[in-house]
């Protein structure tokens, strides 16, 4: 649902992707647009959740605190330009794109990386992994040590802009440098096809906010996640 120029999405009522988007960028936030927005969760069973750039301002901040939400997560929003990357040499490491009837092995390595730490998210992750590598507009990358796969990301390109997302490692290929190679061939994939941004997210103060700074990665902005207390 569109509301007061942001976007309501209910995707299952655990899933993280039930949220609203955009609030208070493209229109000021008032409480009667938050009142439509609230009841769209609510009717729906699902807890009522809102990620929010901080350029949506004070007084759309100020009203989410006055009806009573909290913050529950917090991101970095990371951008930089797209240039022709050195060429890095990974030693055994391959990075290639997924094959014809390879997006179960893509969702499954993706998975695996994901729900380590995150084991709550098993079957959100894995569905979203089928769709990602079933979707035309994802490119699904698999990075290999020896042969092995390792690593799983996809790469969303839309107007120039490169999206870097879904990057996880099976817990015991970690710290053998999958991410970096990972990071490197798609950056390269990006500059091939004429992007000029590239942009990332991730957990504030996390190893993937670290790992993407070195990779000249600076954050654009920090984005809340805010619950309404029930």
């Amino acid at each position: 649902m569109e509301c007061a120029g942001a976007y309501a999405v209910f995707d299952a009522i655990d899933s993280p992707v039930t949220q609203s988007f955009g609030l208070g960028i493209f229109e000021e936030l008032t409480p009667a647009s938050l009142d439509i927005l609230e009841r769209f969760f609510l009717d729906r069973g699902a807890a009522v959740q809102h990620e929010v750039s901080p350029l949506a301002g004070v007084a759309a901040i100020d009203l989410l605190c006055s009806r009573q939400y909290r913050p529950t997560e917090i991101s970095n929003v990371m951008v930089r330009p797209v240039e022709k990357p050195a060429a890095n040499e990974h030693g055994n490491i391959q990075v290639r794109l997924t094959r014809p009837g390879e997006g179960a092995l893509w969702a499954g390595i993706s998975a695996r990386g994901w729900t380590h730490d995150h084991p709550e998210l098993q079957d959100f992750v894995l569905q979203m992994g089928d769709i990602s590598s079933a979707r035309e507009q994802s490119l699904c990358f698999l990075a290999e040590l020896d042969g092995q796969p390792g690593a799983a990301g996809v790469l969303f390109i839309h107007q120039g802009v490169a999206l870097f997302g879904g990057s996880a490692t099976v817990p015991e290929l970690r710290r053998r440098g999958l991410q970096a190679a990972l990071l490197d061939r798609r950056m390269r994939y990006a500059f091939d096809h004429g992007c000029d941004l590239a942009m990332m997210v991730a957990e504030a103060g996390s190893n993937s906010q670290r790992n993407a700074e070195r990779k000249g990665f600076q954050i654009a902005y920090t984005r809340t996640k805010w619950r309404l207390s029930s």
